[in-house]
């Protein structure tokens, strides 16, 4: 994208953010805060990737003042959220000082301290929701929690407001496999993942069994080129099942369905070649999956 109308120094911390994030970041409201505009754009929104959907930060520099660290502003619903001012969770230890660290030691000509800013910002925003969820009076959440808690990269969610009702969102990455190493030249410069979302209604008292979560299965968008989730028939929940107990036969059937479509990408390369004497070289193909190839026949 381009960065026109930003001071540089703005411009190679943000270049840097969007290039370097572990996620795909998207960036909209761009502004100008001065009086006039000769002071360039310093202020924007941030749409960080958080459990399987998106946080809105308003990022707001003063480009009258560059040596300042910019202010972060959070979403209205995050009104509790003070990043200066919490700690971990238990066994996160304390996150406050690294986020002081990098205010303190703010030096604007350093392209890379917008990423660490937000980075920590975000891990403390992880550990803040994980004791939010943790609060919920529900009994099926703490469980799941206790059972779960051991997974890496589970991310958790609690919204509420007046017009739906309360509900957790656990974000729940599937099968320790290297996507993007399976796929020889593979272009994507993101780690390919598949997720599955498991929502949970709470705050609600149920005479008998309560009913199975909303469960939706997701993937970063690149790797739809090679594996259509939405062609995926999830396996039913059972009455009294847990996620310990649903993920590892979904992981199974996965990981069995990702190497099949890996190995097709060799049937189309060989398919493609042995067409190569009848029509030659195709005029256009997708050099990665295969999934294209057009020729010219006279």
């Amino acid at each position: 994208m381009s960065f026109d109308g930003f001071p540089p120094f703005i411009s190679a911390q943000l270049h840097y953010l969007l290039n370097h994030f572990p996620d795909k970041i998207k960036l909209e409201q761009v502004l100008s805060g001065g009086k006039s505009n000769s002071g360039g754009l310093d202020r924007f929104t941030l749409l960080i990737p958080y459990c399987l959907d998106h946080i809105k930060w308003d990022v707001i520099y003063n480009a009258e003042f560059p040596l300042a660290p910019p202010d972060i502003i959070f979403g209205p619903e995050d009104e509790d959220f003070h990043p200066l001012h919490m700690t971990g969770a238990e066994g996160e230890g304390d996150l406050k000082p690294l986020t002081w660290n990098i205010l303190s030691d703010w030096n604007n000509k350093d392209p890379t301290r917008l990423l660490a800013l937000i980075q920590k910002l975000r891990d403390q925003y992880v550990s803040y929701q994980r004791k939010r969820v943790g609060e919920v009076d529900d009994d099926r959440v703490k469980f799941e929690i206790s059972t779960i808690c051991s997974r890496e990269g589970i991310e958790m969610h609690i919204s509420s407001g007046s017009e739906k009702p309360e509900e957790v969102k656990f974000a729940v990455p599937l099968m320790d496999m290297n996507i993007n190493k399976m796929v020889h030249g593979c272009p994507w410069r993101h780690p390919q993942k598949i997720y599955l979302q498991v929502t949970y209604p709470v705050g609600r008292k149920y005479a008998s069994t309560p009913p199975a979560p909303r469960l939706k299965l997701m993937s970063t968008s690149e790797l739809r080129a090679l594996f259509s989730i939405e062609d995926v028939k999830l396996p039913s929940w059972l009455e009294g099942m847990c996620m310990a107990e649903y993920l590892p036969h979904l992981e199974e059937s996965l990981q069995k369905q990702v190497l099949e479509a890996v190995s097709l990408i060799d049937i189309r390369r060989r398919f493609m070649e042995a067409l190569a004497p009848l029509f030659g070289r195709p005029l256009e193909a997708d050099p990665v999956c295969i999934n294209l190839a057009i020729y010219l026949y006279l």
